[in-house]
């Protein structure tokens, strides 16, 4: 047994390994598509530096690669990121993307970026998720993005009366950043529902939870500009 296979402390698998593992149940965990929020907030952006925080297969990634921009992806499985590596490769986008292992309740990181994206920043196992966030934030360069999209409820084809079941809210994932109001402006905090199939191939629904701010430029003078 290795030390980055070893169990934590609490005797759970490591973070690494439960994700391994996780990856490891079939060829390919994920779509292949970016995620549909991401899509809709980042296509009228000018291309610049992106960070993709938890980037699994590498979806997201390859497609703002795709898109000009320069995209530093992240990740805590060492085979998420090789099956995203192989595809960015099929993409053609791969000398576009820096792909990072990082168990991000450790390290971060480093870097200025003008879209900083977390998507579905969920986990069965340990993680400081309002730790990450914060750091995402933080990574925000003057007058670039932060997207938070998470789950906001259970699938249309779940049953709704499942007890102990707690999505946090836009609300909650906004406040929860501790953002100053003279440095940045929220641009979206909601919950919206999208259109997908569920396990049978039939229309069914899911619903979001999107938080996007943007870090205003502040001027010399203690003035802002978006």
């Amino acid at each position: 047994m290795t030390p980055e296979h070893a169990p934590s402390p609490s005797g759970h698998p490591s973070t690494e390994t439960f994700w391994n593992e996780h990856y490891g149940q079939r060829e390919q965990i994920w779509s292949g598509q970016p995620n549909a929020v991401l899509v809709d907030e980042a296509s009228g952006l000018a291309a610049g530096r992106a960070l993709d925080v938890g980037c699994g297969e590498g979806a997201d990634a390859i497609w703002l690669a795709g898109r000009g921009w320069q995209v530093t992806a992240v990740d805590v499985s060492g085979l998420a990121l090789d099956r995203a590596r192989a595809a960015a490769e099929a993409a053609g986008v791969a000398g576009s993307i820096d792909w990072q292992q990082h168990d991000l309740g450790s390290s971060f990181p480093a870097g200025e970026f003008e879209l900083v994206s977390a998507q579905f920043l969920h986990s069965p196992v340990e993680l400081p998720r309002v730790e990450i966030l914060s750091a995402a934030a933080a990574a925000v360069a003057p007058g670039g993005r932060l997207l938070v999209v998470g789950h906001s409820g259970l699938p249309s084809w779940v049953d709704h009366d499942q007890p102990d079941v707690h999505f946090v809210t836009p609300g909650e994932v906004l406040a929860s950043l501790s953002l100053d109001p003279a440095e940045w402006r929220t641009l979206s905090c909601e919950a919206r529902t999208r259109a997908v199939r569920d396990p049978h191939g039939d229309h069914a629904t899911l619903d979001d939870a999107v938080v996007l701010v943007e870090r205003l430029v502040v001027t010399p003078d203690g003035s802002d500009r978006a």
